[in-house]
Parts: C-alpha cells; structure tokens; sequence
C-alpha cells in the first residue's frame, strides 16, 4: 500500500532543517504484515530527542530510514500468528521489542531485549524484516520498530500495548515514550520512597515526566534545574516544589536546599557535565540516576572513592526499565487519577509536513513535546 512518511536520507544536515530539510516527507511502498506483525494506522507521534540524535548524527543508524518512535494508532490488519492484538485495537508502541525468551527478558529486563537491541540497531523488526521502500525499490530502515512519522506502519507485535479504546489517542502517544521514560525512572530504576527528596536536571519532556512521577511517589522535596527559566516554570506548574537555574553553583545550593544532598538524582539533559553535577548533588548513600542519552564520545570523570566510601549508587535508567504490557496501564490509571498532569506536556502540534521546523524549535529547546496529528 502507499504510505505518506518523513525519510532521514543523510544525517549531520546544517541547521536549521526548515531550510536544509533532513526528513523528506513523501510516498513509499509499505508492504503488508508478516507473521506476528501488525499494520497500524498510525494516529499521533511525538517528537523526541531520541529522534533528533538521529538527525544530527550523534547517534548513527543505517539509512534511509524512516523515523519516529513514539506513536500511538489503530490495528487495521493482523499477521499470521499474531495473540495479543486484533483488528480494531488502540495501541501504543514500545520503542524496544520484547521478544520474551532471551536472558534479559527471562530476567526481567526486557526493556534491554538482545534481540530487540539487536533489531534496533540494524533498521529491521525483529524478524529481521524491513517491510517499507521506496517508489523505486530501494529498502527504507525502521526507526526503532516503529516508524511512526509515517501514515500507517507495520510493526511487530512485541512492539504493542494495546489501551483501552475510550482513551484518546493523542494523549496515549505520551506512554509511548516520555512518560515510560521520566516516570519509569522514578518507580521502576530509582524506587523513589515517599518523603524521599528528589532533583532532576534538565525539563525537556523526560525531565518534567521525571518530576510527575517524583510528586507521584509522594517526594519532596521536588527540585527542578535547567537553564531555561520558561521550562522552570512549566516544572513549577506540574508540581515542583523548587526551581533553579543551572550553575557551576547548583550542586552546593542542593545540598544546603536539602541539607546534604538530594536522596535522588536525576539527570535527564543528555549530558556528562550535567551528570557530574548530578552525581554531586546526591547525598552520602543516594542514589543519582542517568536517563539522558549523551554523545556516545561523552566521558564521565568522577571521584572514584565516592561509590565506595560514601556507598552511592549510580545507576543508568534506559526506558524507564519498563515492561510496557504492565506498566503503561498503571501509568494510565495514574493520569485518570489525576497524579500525572501529562496535558502540560504538550506545547504545540502540527502536521507531518512541519516535521522539520518541529525539530528546530525542539533543538532549542522552545517547545517540550510537538505531537504530530497524522489524520
């Protein structure tokens, strides 16, 4: 079938991409699902710094390749051998594919699937199929499973959660990615203690998610950083009980905010400076948690005989050590509850045609989540 998607042909494009137009919108051929795989009208995708990394170039992946990952539609076909999903389910996407029967998923880390990764890493589902090209022929990669910047999708089923169809699809995009990301981090990497007190650095959307599932777990303090006093702002209205602008200073002025350091740290600027200074704003026998993705050249210099004579942890959060099947319901129940204010979350929308002037005002930090409305 013909398909409408944002193609990334060549990365590292100057900026800004309104002008040089990195993602080309245009038809491609998308053939139909496989076994176990699922043909989804894609309905809403967020854009995401995960993407953006892609674009720029500090995280490789084989091109072309059409991008998006976190995305939110309705199943039009199902494959042979699919259980989980039919015809007519909502779903949201799992960045990762579980495939349920390696170390990490028998482990309970399915969230670091070998296969999935492996999947991933090569443009492919986790069959190993690419079921998109182009008019010509030529074979265009799958961003992370998923592809959702593109009208319709095929995915494989381990990539599925299916929600309940009376929740609206624009907002279930955001437990595709941001809030299974920030949220997680807290209540699944971290399991963050009421009263415990919290810092997270850095309030694009994984950051203030961050702090969602902070005031979720009933911490406080609550403390935001960044050096935008706009995102600051958007923390306090979500639920921050502190905001503070990022200086060589932050880290003392978190110590004596909570009298000796933060019992958690959360870094999610994607940044090893900012990591640093997250690591030394955690108190003796805290916990500080890395949830952004930096330059894979990015090193990371820290005392060593902290992690041993203060007895600190230092921990990576990737996906929120999520298992979407379970916790993406939860997270819902959480939002109906009224404990995740995720309306905040979404500064603007637009069409697939604006993709490339989404990921400017995304690159400088404008705007915290753009979700594109695909129909």
């Amino acid at each position: 079938m013909k398909v409408r998607a944002a193609v990334l042909y060549r990365d590292s494009e100057p900026k800004p991409y309104s002008k040089s137009q990195p993602l080309k919108v245009e038809e491609l051929e998308l053939d139909g699902p496989g076994s176990n795989e699922v043909l989804v009208e894609v309905k809403s995708a967020g854009l995401c710094h995960s993407d953006l990394s892609v674009i720029n170039g500090s995280r490789r992946r084989p091109l072309p390749m059409a991008l998006g990952h976190e995305a939110s539609g309705v199943v039009v076909e199902v494959g042979q051998g699919t259980s989980r999903t039919k015809r007519g389910d909502h779903v949201v996407f799992s960045f990762v594919p579980m495939c349920g029967h390696c170390e990490k998923c028998l482990s309970g880390q399915p969230y670091l699937c070998i296969h999935g990764q492996k999947a991933n890493a090569a443009g492919t589902l986790i069959g190993g199929a690419v079921r998109l090209k182009t008019n010509k022929g030529q074979p265009v990669n799958h961003h992370m499973g998923v592809s959702g910047f593109s009208t319709f999708t095929v995915a494989h089923e381990a990539s599925l959660v299916v929600v309940d169809p009376s929740f609206p699809l624009d907002k279930a995009v955001l437990f595709s990615c941001v809030i299974m990301t920030g949220v997680g981090a807290v209540v699944n990497t971290a399991q963050v203690k009421p009263g415990s007190s919290v810092v997270v650095f850095g309030m694009g959307g994984v950051g203030l998610s961050t702090i969602m599932g902070a005031m979720a777990s009933g911490a406080w303090p609550v403390i935001a950083v960044d050096i935008i006093p706009s995102k600051l702002e958007h923390a306090r209205r979500i639920g921050a009980t502190h905001a503070l602008m990022a200086d060589e200073n932050t880290p003392k002025a978190i110590r004596d905010l909570t009298d000796g350091g933060a019992d958690y740290a959360f870094e999610a600027a994607g940044s090893a400076s900012v990591l640093a200074q997250a690591y030394e704003a955690t108190r003796v026998g805290g916990t500080t948690v890395s949830i952004g993705l930096p330059h894979p050249e990015s090193e990371l210099k820290l005392k060593a005989v902290t992690l041993v004579g203060e007895a600190r942890h230092l921990v990576g959060s990737y996906m929120g050590s999520a298992v979407p099947i379970r916790d993406l319901p939860r997270f819902i129940k959480l939002y109906k509850a009224g404990r995740l204010p995720i309306d905040h979350l979404v500064t603007s929308t637009l069409s697939l045609e604006q993709i490339n002037s989404g990921f400017d005002e995304l690159d400088s930090g404008k705007q915290v989540r753009q979700i594109i409305q695909m129909t």
